[in-house]
């Protein structure tokens, strides 16, 4: 943050279980302490732990604003607002990244946080142009559930092959050398029962 003048944005991103709502969550309450204004703002979507907080995994909590889209997220910043946090920054459509440019231009500092990548490995919705237009970028990493090493990736573990499938229980936290490409299995069909109906005498 140091030598930064007006407003600008700063992305928090990595896998699932790495700590960015933590962080978020920290760097949003120093600002507090500050006596900054600040607003912070969720994706509809995610109602994982509380609809109206965002929630780290060990329980920390800052109310926010449900939002679902960026036009209802740029209605909803206040007059004065010196810092705007947004977790989950992933869930948003694409015209969030003007947003924050627009606020950022506005003189205010955006801290957002983020999956960068989907269980594919896929560059995920407006993360890459985030990446693109911040001042700086922070990459969280969990710890891979079979090394121990370094974690980048959310593997998925059960559910389906849509994209956006909000669940914890459905992701594990894996390197590069335990990440496995999945696939959902398609359910077995059932056994097709043709019944013979006798003909009446």
């Amino acid at each position: 943050m140091d030598g930064y003048k007006g407003g600008w944005i700063e992305i928090i991103a990595g896998g699932m279980f790495s700590g960015k709502s933590e962080e978020l969550i920290r760097r949003l309450r120093r600002a507090v302490i500050a006596r900054q204004r600040v607003q912070v703002f969720k994706p509809l979507i995610d109602d994982r732990f509380a609809s109206e907080d965002i929630v780290s995994r060990d329980d920390r909590r800052l109310k926010a604003i449900p939002v679902a889209s960026s036009a209802d997220f740029l209605a909803r910043v206040e007059i004065g607002v010196q810092v705007v946090g947004i977790d989950e920054v992933q869930f948003f459509d694409a015209g969030v990244v003007d947003v924050c440019m627009q606020l950022a231009d506005a003189g205010i500092r955006v801290i957002a946080a983020g999956l960068d990548q989907d269980y594919m490995r896929r560059p995920f919705g407006p993360m890459p142009a985030l990446l693109a237009v911040a001042e700086e970028v922070s990459k969280m990493h969990a710890v891979c559930v079979r090394c121990r090493g370094a974690a980048h990736y959310s593997q998925r573990v059960s559910g389906g092959n849509a994209q956006v499938e909000v669940g914890d229980s459905s992701y594990e936290a894996r390197c590069r050398s335990c990440y496995e490409l999945y696939e959902a299995t398609a359910p077995e069909e059932e056994p097709v029962v043709q019944l013979t109906i006798p003909q009446s005498a």
